[in-house]
């Protein structure tokens, strides 16, 4: 049997499905994953995956977490280069075709059911008007599809790496905090896992007491991001710098998705992805974010119309990658 291989390649796991190539079924045969990071390579990681098994790929996807330029990645979380042409030689496979994985995310939305989706805002999509994507995970991914008269072709963009633009005075005054540590600022390093104790160190030095028991956990962890967002959804613990710290970012995460829309005329939806929304809904449906999103001066009669979704599918970016190729 010929097998057409998606995949989901992250600097934490790697997502594998494995799609028959004759009557190429939305469904995957066989899925795995498999962590990124104690392999050396994606080749190596593909031998593990296909060892006893002999697969013959036909044509893979593969989606990654970096830029893509003529076929080949150096992956921004992860020390590997993917070269499409060396693992089509490697493996004997006709065709391997590399994406960016928010192109992927973008790709997979028409295959998306409601079930896979949360509605933050409600709107009015344009028929064909182009789709928005904002993913902050560990990075802040970013993508747009735009409606090609029978179907919608995803985008690549690395606009998670243009500049912060504070948009009130606690943001100015975040920008500042920041810029005093002498790093370069775009929106990825507030917004997104990596953001989120950079947010929290602010918010600590506004005065903002630290329980003793956070202080703990927080020592303890290598990464701090999972506890400071369960504190700030323990509705016993009731810890008000991290409730502050995930308020501060989700103003951020509602500015940037507003920015987006406009940027690409997001008529047909902007669509919220990643590991960190789908933990943060409570916040997310919260006013303030809505408002947040609609307020643009001259553009909000434009942006309030605009549907605003979180993905809570996590298997998104790998049925992007499939969709790619069925």
């Amino acid at each position: 049997m010929n097998y057409l291989l998606a995949a989901d390649i992250g600097g934490t796991k790697t997502d594998l499905a494995l799609y028959d190539a004759r009557n190429r079924s939305k469904s995957p045969l066989y899925a795995e994953i498999l962590p990124s990071q104690e392999f050396e390579s994606f080749s190596d990681l593909l031998h593990r995956f296909d060892a006893g098994r002999n697969l013959r790929i036909s044509r893979a996807c593969l989606a990654v977490a970096g830029p893509v330029i003529d076929n080949r990645a150096k992956l921004t979380n992860l020390p590997w280069h993917v070269v499409g042409s060396e693992i089509e030689a490697e493996f004997s496979i006709n065709e391997v075709k590399i994406i960016n994985d928010l192109v992927a995310i973008a790709s997979s939305i028409p295959h998306l059911s409601t079930d896979d989706l949360v509605e933050l805002a409600p709107g009015n999509p344009a028929p064909g008007g182009a789709l928005g994507v904002i993913a902050p995970g560990t990075g802040l991914g970013v993508s747009f599809s735009v409606w090609a008269g029978d179907k919608y072709i995803a985008c690549p963009s690395e606009g998670g790496h243009a500049s912060f633009s504070p948009a009130n005075e606690m943001e100015i005054d975040l920008l500042r905090f920041l810029l005093s540590e002498g790093n370069p600022i775009s929106i990825e390093t507030v917004c997104s896992g990596m953001g989120l104790p950079a947010i929290y160190h602010f918010v600590k030095a506004r005065g903002m007491k630290e329980p003793g028991w956070l202080a703990a956990e927080l020592s303890r962890a290598s990464d701090t991001t999972p506890i400071i967002v369960q504190a700030a959804l323990d509705k016993k613990k009731q810890c008000p710098i991290c409730r502050e710290t995930v308020r501060l970012f989700v103003g951020i995460l509602a500015e940037a998705c507003s920015n987006l829309a406009v940027t690409v005329m997001a008529t047909g939806g902007v669509y919220l992805g990643g590991g960190i929304p789908p933990r943060i809904i409570s916040f997310l449906r919260e006013e303030s974010f809505v408002q947040r999103f609609r307020a643009k001066g001259k553009m909000s009669g434009l942006v309030s119309g605009i549907p605003v979704s979180v993905i809570k599918n996590p298997k998104a970016a790998l049925i992007g990658a499939a969709a790619c190729m069925i």
